[in-house]
């Protein structure tokens, strides 16, 4: 039988160290191919390209200690504008598996919602392909994912022999661990948690008026079964995420109000 074919792409961009990192570790389950954006894609969140031409090239990518790199290609696009067109135009066959990452920095509680990661994988899995994004809790460009790798080819690993349940991706996050074994993998619930934000706001030498986003995380949510919990713990979070977007709970509630009466 032939290999598993998985799709690797991230939102960090074709160069970052965790996506060589991430290719490294799927290269001993299956049949890579990577499709990532050429530049760095943060915080996209599910943008697509509708207003604009998308360019693809085939790369050729040195991975440390890896040997020859996997057939890869960046792409001009966002983080799911790659996954479209590997699974349109550039892929030899359907994927058995589309993983994302590894993300420099968290995408765990709110930040799911901003994740280019996250999104990409999202894409992947409306597609039907079982998915997961992958992210370390740690922002460096020189960030050590060596510690991670236990819990990552385990976790794709199951989702191979396993399979995914019907609309569901896996957000996956590791705590930075300052090189220690990390203590297991949790399965979680997304925590509720926000940005206290503001902008700071500047003035060029030209008299224009610029802002920067900054603020601070703010966690809302004391529950120990949350993947900030996890994390903070020393665990790998492990969150199914679903796309649809339906507050199911809510419809009765809603068919509540008098939203008929002048119809």
């Amino acid at each position: 039988m032939s290999k598993p074919l998985i799709l690797v792409t991230n939102d960090d961009g074709i160069t970052a160290p965790g996506l060589h990192m991430l290719i490294r570790f799927m290269r001993e389950l299956g049949e890579v191919v990577v499709v990532a954006p050429e530049s760095p894609q943060s915080g996209m969140g599910h943008a697509i390209t509708l207003d604009s031409t998308l360019y693809s090239k085939k790369v050729t990518m040195d991975l440390e200690k890896g040997g020859s790199g996997p057939e890869a290609y960046s792409c001009s696009g966002t983080p799911a504008d790659c996954v479209k067109l590997a699974l349109q135009e550039l892929l030899p066959r359907r994927p058995d598996l589309c993983v994302s990452g590894i993300n420099h920095g968290s995408n765990a509680s709110i930040n799911v919602i901003y994740s280019g990661t996250m999104s990409a994988a999202i894409e992947a899995g409306i597609e039907g392909v079982p998915a997961i994004g992958f992210s370390l809790c740690d922002y460096s460009w020189e960030a050590d994912f060596r510690p991670s790798e236990n819990a990552v080819k385990t976790i794709a690993a199951e989702a191979l022999r396993n399979g995914m349940p019907r609309g569901v991706v896996l957000n996956v996050n590791i705590p930075r661990t300052e090189g220690d074994p990390v203590r297991g993998i949790r399965v979680c619930r997304q925590a509720r948690a926000n940005w206290k934000e503001r902008f700071d706001k500047r003035t060029s030498p030209s008299g224009r008026d610029y802002y920067w986003l900054t603020g601070e995380f703010e966690l809302l949510d004391k529950g120990e079964d949350t993947d900030e919990w996890a994390l903070s713990q020393g665990y790998v979070s492990l969150v199914p995420t679903q796309f649809d977007l339906t507050a199911h709970h809510a419809i009765q509630n809603l068919n509540n109000w008098r939203l008929h009466e002048n119809n």
